[in-house]
C-alpha cells in the first residue's frame, strides 16, 4: 500500500514538473509578446528565425528575448539558492542574502566602478561573482570561529553582520561619488532589463554549474534539513554537505547578481510554495523552485513593463508587491507557533 501511494506521488509530482514547464513556456512568450509595443506571435517566430531588419523584429531579438531569458534564468537560480539557504540554516525565513552574498557582489560591482570606471555590465560580472565568493568565505569562518561552531545560528548572525558592514561601505561609496551612483542605480534596484545574451554567456556557466550542484545535493539536504544529527545518524557527511551547499549558493546568487543586480524576495518566497505543494523532499523542491522562479520573475518582469506605460520599472521594485505581505504572514505565523 505504502508503495503504491509513494507511486502515485511521485506520478503526479512528475505531472506537476510538466505543467510547470508550460506555465514557464506561456509566461516566457508573453514576455515576448507583451510591452509597449504589443507584438504579435508570428512576428515573434519570424523575428527569431528569420533576419529581417524591421522595429518590431529589432525589438525581439535585442531587446525581449535577451530579457526573456534573463528572467527566466535569474529567477530559476535565486529561487534554488534559496530553497537551499533555508534547508541548510533551518531557517524558513532565510534567503540568499543571509550569507551577505548579494551585498558582497554588489559592493565589489560598485567598488569596481568607483576605482576602475568600468562602463560594461561585463566587465562587472566578474567582480560580482568574486565578491559573492569572498564574503561567503569570511561568513563561513566568522561562523565557524563562534562559540558551537558553524551552527545555522551562528552562520545567520555572521551574515547579518556582515551584510550590514557591506551595505554601510556600499552606501557610502555612492554618496561620495554622484557618478558611481548614476551609473549602476538602474542595477542596484534589481533589473532583467538591457541586458544582453552574451553577458547572459558569460555567466551561465557558473549558474548551470550551481543549479547541477544543488541537484545533485537534493538528497544531502532533505536530510539535513531535517537536523544535523538525524543527517549524521545517516551517514552523512554534514561538513562536506554543508560546504558544497555554500558553493552551490555563492555560484547561484553571485551569478544572479552578476546579471540583474540584487534581486529580493523570489529566494524567501518560492521556496515555501513550493514545499506547499511537494513536501519536504529536496529532490522535488528543487526543480519546482526553479521552474516557480523563473514563472515569478517574468511575471514580475511583465507588469513592471505594464504598470507605468511608457514607463518602465526595475523589476527589484515590483517584487516586494509580492514579497512583502508574504514575509510579514511568515513572520506572524513563526510568533504565534
Amino acid at each position: 500500500m505504502n508503495a503504491s501511494l509513494t507511486g502515485k506521488s511521485q506520478s503526479w509530482r512528475g505531472i506537476g514538473i510538466l505543467v510547470g514547464m508550460v506555465l514557464l513556456g506561456f509566461c516566457f512568450i508573453s514576455s515576448l509578446t507583451l510591452g509597449v509595443a504589443d507584438i504579435n506571435l508570428s512576428q515573434v517566430y519570424q523575428a527569431i528565425m528569420a533576419s529581417s531588419e524591421s522595429t518590431d523584429h529589432l525589438i525581439i531579438r535585442t531587446v525581449r528575448l535577451p530579457r526573456s531569458v534573463t528572467a527566466t534564468i535569474v529567477g530559476a537560480a535565486v529561487a534554488v539558492a534559496g530553497a537551499i539557504m533555508q534547508g541548510l540554516t533551518r531557517n524558513p525565513l532565510a534567503d540568499p542574502g543571509i550569507l551577505g552574498i548579494n551585498a558582497g557582489a554588489a559592493l565589489a560591482v560598485v567598488m569596481a566602478v568607483f576605482l576602475f570606471d568600468l562602463s560594461s555590465l561585463s566587465a562587472g560580472a566578474a567582480f560580482a561573482l568574486i565578491g559573492a565568493g569572498i564574503t561567503a568565505i569570511v561568513v563561513y569562518f566568522l561562523g565557524a570561529a563562534s562559540r558551537g561552531g558553524l551552527t545555522p545560528l551562528n552562520l545567520a548572525i555572521a551574515g547579518a553582520a556582515i551584510t550590514a558592514l557591506v551595505s554601510s561601505i556600499t552606501t557610502g561609496i555612492l554618496i561620495l561619488s554622484q557618478s558611481t551612483l548614476d551609473q549602476i542605480r538602474f542595477w542596484l534596484a534589481g533589473s532583467v532589463a538591457g541586458r544582453d545574451l552574451e553577458l547572459v554567456g558569460q555567466v551561465f556557466p557558473f549558474i548551470a554549474i550551481g543549479l547541477v550542484l544543488a541537484f545533485l545535493l537534493g538528497k544531502q539536504l532533505t536530510a539535513l534539513s531535517l537536523g544535523e544529527d538525524i543527517a549524521a545518524g545517516l551517514g552523512q557527511n554534514t561538513a562536506w554537505i554543508k560546504a558544497s551547499a555554500g558553493l552551490s549558493v555563492v555560484l547561484l546568487a553571485g551569478g544572479s547578481v552578476a546579471i540583474a543586480g540584487p534581486i529580493g524576495f523570489v529566494g524567501l518566497v518560492v521556496p515555501h510554495l513550493v514545499r506547499f505543494l511537494v513536501g519536504l523532499d529536496y529532490r522535488w523542491i528543487l526543480p519546482y523552485a526553479a521552474i516557480a522562479g523563473s514563472i515569478m520573475l517574468l511575471i514580475a518582469d511583465i507588469l513592471a513593463r505594464l504598470v507605468l506605460q511608457p514607463r518602465e520599472l526595475p523589476v527589484g521594485l515590483v517584487l516586494p508587491l509580492f514579497g512583502a505581505p508574504f514575509f510579514l504572514y511568515l513572520i506572524r505565523t513563526r510568533i504565534r507557533r
